[in-house]
């Protein structure tokens, strides 16, 4: 069945010139495509494979050399002159989000390194993708540790893999592309800004739009090679302006007028380092190049500012992604030449979403009118956020890479060796020869090298650290609800936020007020989504404690079943005031002894005043939790404490 045709995706201008653009420039660094469920970025991009040129390669080499220029440090070389080759096309190769390791980079076989002293490497992803493309679905899902791989041997273009003392390189040049949902988490600002190119893509909400997307989808279904025929001119045609742009590429000059405006709009937008420049100016020689010049133009350079700029425009997690229009037209004019106008070639029809700073959060909040039982109040915004403490589950998991509480890992300090077939890793090679030397001479050892057998492998056993789910239950009742105490809180748990999307944990957010409680974000590794939910949260009513701690447990309960590895760490931030319903303190004791000893748990104390009932800390107790006041949340205030308790003692 043939792919679906690139000409014949409907709207996402944007996306189309960003993938043509790293296909005529595979130096701009590849594209990250962010966006909703269901808006065809996958369909895109595997019908742009059928676009590139094919390539010419060597007979027998899993590299992929090319005949004229060889890698000459090509594991499957040297490869001499004249040797056979043959002509392929371009390779798709998808990179699923569960891969490991040794199957990205490839991976050495260490019996047949000891027993024949050969070097017997056999190529991962990165080797099948080289002169291609290399597509991650879901690539914010991806360990980081496997991203920054990706993205070293994208910028380098070279892989190479050191295992034991051997290492092998290899050339990996190719069109990464990634494409990302952000309600399912966003990558760490480090990792966005190794894209060259991001975009933006969201389903249409024009009718007669979405009626024909339907319309040739569904005929596709029905005959895909005759859909697929209907579309075959069109892109054959796109397909040849790519190679001609291709050839054109070398010819581009870039003036000192265009990298003068390059540099006055990445110091305009004041994006850190200068990949932002580089990025840019590729870009703007690509566009050039696919318009037909031979010389950047203001156009062109306005063009890569909205493709090269977006994503690095971020500060922290929780700003969104874009550049103003109006910014970027005015740091063009500053640098523009004299005799050059404006030009409406740029891709897409609108401006990208502003970015910068959020908007400052609501002031509105009210003061209770009294006890736990005042009407509902607008929500109250957050303070500026600080570098939270480390709260760490108790024990040693075996869950998802991160940076939180410590685990068995495939990456971290090496602590014991184990046999093969318990949970294989990477190859220990002093413990394996140990375990097969006693073996030699019975096995009839003769000559150089040792006879390994398979029962002889041991791999190493290491620890690291793992991301958790960190679930939090916030009190969102009348007592909560006083302006400053309820910024504290906001602040806090927005710092803590921002410590869990560091050390990539998954996040879910459940409140009580009034009468009950509510999920109000399910398990998420979007951390803005949680932000964003924070942000909105409005406070009165009484405080239905024991319904919280209730609706807290059932989630971890379903989250044990969905994740069983990702252990939990709860967060319960209130004042311990149980006040909604007959017997709600005893109500609200059972529920904290349903938790306790089960759940790793932190109380957040935020109970304020000189007249205190230190209902928090008994609560905390009764959790067989960590209690910390809403002040001490901050890292620095904690090293504060232990400052002055040392210096107590001392003196």
């Amino acid at each position: 069945m043939k792919p679906y045709p690139f000409t014949a995706v409907v709207g996402m201008p944007d996306l189309r010139l960003a993938l043509v653009l790293s296909s005529i420039s595979p130096a701009v660094g590849g594209v990250l495509v962010r966006g909703e469920k269901g808006t065809a970025k996958s369909t895109m991009v595997r019908a742009l494979a059928g676009l590139l040129p094919g390539v010419d390669v060597v007979d027998a080499c899993r590299f992929s050399c090319d005949p004229v220029e060889p890698d000459p440090a090509c594991p499957d070389g040297p490869h001499a002159e004249g040797s056979p080759a043959h002509r392929r096309p371009a390779r798709l190769v998808e990179l699923p989000v569960g891969a490991a390791e040794d199957r990205v980079i490839g991976s050495l076989n260490l019996e047949r390194a000891l027993a024949d002293g050969v070097t017997d490497f056999q190529p991962g992803l990165l080797a099948a993708a080289h002169r291609g493309l290399l597509y991650v679905d879901e690539v914010n899902l991806l360990h980081d540790h496997l991203v920054d791989t990706l993205l070293d041997a994208a910028a380098m273009g070279r892989a190479t893999v050191e295992r034991e003392g051997v290492s092998v390189s290899h050339a990996a040049r190719f069109v990464l592309i990634g494409t990302m949902n952000p309600e399912e988490g966003e990558l760490r600002p480090q990792l966005l800004d190794r894209f060259g190119l991001t975009v933006e893509v969201a389903s249409s909400r024009d009718p007669e739009l979405r009626v024909e997307v339907v319309r040739r989808r569904l005929a596709y279904e029905a005959d895909p090679d005759g859909f697929a025929g209907q579309y075959a001119a069109a892109d054959a045609e796109l397909a040849a302006d790519i190679e001609a742009a291709q050839r054109l590429l070398p010819s581009v000059k870039l003036p000192d007028e265009a990298l003068r405006q390059i540099a006055e709009v990445c110091a305009s937008f004041e994006v850190d380092g200068m990949r932002a420049d580089i990025v840019t100016a590729r870009t703007a020689v690509a566009h050039a190049a696919w318009a037909g010049r031979t010389e950047v133009t203001t156009d062109d350079v306005r063009v890569a500012a909205r493709l090269a700029l977006p994503h690095r425009r971020r500060r922290n997690p929780f700003d969104a992604p874009g550049i103003s229009e109006e910014q970027l037209e005015q740091a063009l004019q500053d640098a523009e030449p004299e005799g050059s106008g404006p030009d409406d070639d740029g891709p897409g029809s609108g401006a990208p979403p502003e970015g910068g700073d959020a908007p400052p959060p609501s002031e509105g909040g009210q003061e209770p009118s009294g006890g736990g039982s005042g009407g509902d109040q607008k929500p109250v915004g957050a303070g500026e956020t600080f570098r939270a403490r480390r709260f760490e589950v108790k024990g040693t998991g075996e869950g998802a890479a991160g940076r939180r509480s410590r685990a068995i890992t495939d990456n971290g300090r090496t602590i014991g060796v184990q046999p093969a077939g318990t949970k294989d890793g990477h190859p220990h090679l002093l413990a394996t020869v140990r375990a097969a030397a006693p073996h030699q001479r019975s096995r009839g050892r003769s000559g150089a090298g040792l006879v390994v057998r398979p029962q002889d492998l041991r791999f190493a056993r290491r620890e690291g650290r793992e991301g958790n789910l960190v679930l939090f239950c916030v009190d969102a009742s009348g007592s909560m609800g006083a302006r400053q105490r309820m910024r504290e809180v906001k602040t806090a748990v927005l710092s803590l936020l921002l410590d869990a999307y560091q050390r990539r944990d998954k996040v879910g957010l459940v409140t009580f007020r009034a009468s009950g409680a509510e999920l109000a974000l399910p398990p998420t590794i979007s951390v803005d989504a949680a932000a964003s939910r924070l942000d909105g949260l409005a406070t009165g009513g009484r405080t239905p404690l024991a319904e919280g701690l209730l609706e807290a447990a059932r989630v971890l309960r379903i989250e044990a079943v969905r994740d069983p590895l990702r252990r939990p760490l709860l967060v319960v931030v209130t004042d311990g005031r149980a006040t909604s319903g007959a017997d709600a303190v005893q109500r609200a004791r059972q529920a904290a002894g349903l938790l306790a000893g089960n759940v790793t748990s932190v109380v957040m104390d935020c109970e304020s005043g000189k007249m205190r009932l230190g209902l928090a800390a008994e609560l905390a107790e009764h959790l067989g939790a960590e209690h910390v006041p809403v002040a001490e949340v901050a890292a620095d205030t904690l090293a504060g404490a232990v400052r002055t308790r040392i210096s107590g003692k001392a003196a």
